[in-house]
């Protein structure tokens, strides 16, 4: 085996054991924890759930039409 394959078989098989050790959860528990957020946090793009965004004091305000400019 030349000495190139060689080295990318080594790096692999230590990418491998990198990724043996990691920590893991069960599937349950992390659909709980992925459940608990998206319950909790809100998300205006979804009115219907959480009702109209606030007021974005740095959104631009415009006085009837569409706001658009020609350059």
């Amino acid at each position: 085996m030349s000495e190139h394959k060689l080295r990318k078989i080594v790096e692999h098989n230590n990418r491998l054991k990198e990724q043996l050790e990691l920590p893991r959860i069960p599937v349950s528990q992390a659909s709980e924890s992925l459940i608990s957020f998206v319950t909790s946090t809100k998300d205006y793009l979804l009115p219907s759930v959480w009702g109209p965004p606030p007021h974005d004091p740095f959104a631009s305000q415009t006085s009837g039409g569409c706001g658009c400019s020609v350059m």
